[in-house]
């Protein structure tokens, strides 16, 4: 099935992302947001009687939309729901109509090879002539590997001037109160630093559901507000708010921490994941700690890697692993092909994050005046994202040891 995880929607898994435009149709795109849960749960379980009728009335209200406003959703309603479809024919073993619907979401734009590839959902469709045709037919695009690879490389710079990223003291009131309401000492338990650093994460991953489409509406987006709305509503929240309450328990426990947005090359592209990195004493690097999918990538020795590091080994072909525990909300196993080499991949072309890491970094009614520092490769500046001010293409200032 078409997975897709984006930006501050960040996204489910599963379900096409929404365009988000004044033109749009609100109706459908609440009557989209509601088909998420179910279509997912159906998928999840494995119900694909189920899944494709939820599918084919997607279709349905897709199809209903006046021509203007279906252009809207073309490139992202449209084509992920004739994906999703495709993939359910094939799930079912209902070839003639798989191989359809996949044609349908090519001539909507659908141009995603390598996960094309990679979907084991289209396994039974992958020897049929039609399909074969099909695929052969699109036009060669570079992996996400390779986009990488032809970027070009980070330069040294001047930074005299700009700001170094600070972090807010765990000995402060308001990061003291998430430690205490949260019993991290309790969830850090005893042991090494490492091991804190990824119970913490685990704990995270395990007690706030990931809902990609959903940018909850609280008062606060500190962790505290963020875990009280989603046990009020029953409501996920997205990559982006988890990697905040991860970083704020991370800060709390006096752990030097931020979250990073990871973004594509595309700028059309609107999909982005947010993760939360920490300084490890021990290994005297940032290291990367994905609380959506519960994710922790090593080296080939089972040593934590940074954001650096994993991208830099994508580029040279190194070998990464992902432990074996990395899921999405408990119910989907994340693999290294999909997790690491097709979706991270794709969105470590370029990183941001604010420069000062503190509590309630992003309330949506306070004016927390935070500057976005982004480290871009080459002469590449990036696009005007979650309020952009400074570009770098400096790694050694980007992840400079905190103080």
């Amino acid at each position: 099935m078409k997975k897709v995880i984006g930006m501050l929607f960040c996204l489910l898994p599963f379900v096409p992302a929404l365009a988000q435009s004044p033109e749009g149709n609100r109706e459908f795109e609440n009557y989209s947001r509601q088909q998420t849960e179910v279509v997912t749960k159906a998928f999840n379980d494995k119900n694909y009687d189920l899944l494709l009728s939820l599918l084919l009335d997607w279709e349905k209200q897709y199809t209903a939309l006046p021509q203007e406003q279906a252009k809207i959703y073309s490139s992202s309603a449209g084509e992920g729901i004739y994906y999703n479809l495709a993939c359910t024919y094939s799930l079912l073993n209902q070839k003639d109509k798989a191989v359809d619907y996949f044609k349908k979401a090519l001539s909507l734009g659908y141009d995603d090879r390598a996960y094309i590839e990679a979907d084991t959902d289209l396994d039974n469709i992958r020897k049929d002539k039609r399909f074969i045709k099909l695929l052969a037919g699109m036009p060669k695009k570079d992996s996400y590997i390779e986009i990488l690879q032809k970027a070009a490389g980070y330069a040294p710079a001047d930074t005299a001037g700009l700001p170094r990223f600070t972090y807010e003291p765990m000995s402060n009131g308001r990061l003291k109160s998430v430690r205490e309401y949260f019993k991290l000492d309790s969830v850090a338990g005893q042991g090494d630093e490492i091991s804190k650093i990824i119970r913490l994460k685990t704990w995270v991953h395990n007690t706030i559901r990931h809902d990609g489409n959903h940018r909850p509406e609280c008062s606060e987006y500190d962790a505290m507000d963020l875990y009280n709305y989603y046990k009020t509503t029953g409501r996920g929240v997205n990559c982006r708010m988890l990697a905040i309450v991860l970083n704020e328990c991370y800060l709390s426990m006096g752990f030097k921490s931020r979250y990073v947005t990871c973004l594509p090359e595309d700028k059309n592209d609107a999909d982005c994941h947010v993760i939360t990195c920490v300084y490890s004493q021990t290994l005297n690097k940032w290291v990367w700690m994905d609380p959506t999918f519960n994710a922790c990538p090593t080296d080939e020795n089972g040593t934590l890697l940074s954001i650096e590091e994993v991208r830099g080994r994508l580029i040279e072909n190194k070998p990464i692993v992902l432990n074996e525990d990395a899921n999405w909300n408990n119910e989907n196993k994340q693999t290294k092909s999909y997790y690491i080499d097709i979706y991270m991949a794709k969105n470590l072309y370029w990183i941001q994050c604010p420069a000062y890491s503190c509590f309630n970094a992003e309330s949506p009614y306070r004016n927390n005046a935070n500057t976005y520092i982004s480290l871009t490769p080459g002469e590449f500046d990036g696009f005007n994202r979650s309020g952009q001010k400074i570009v770098t293409h400096d790694p050694a200032y980007f992840w400079q040891a905190p103080e």
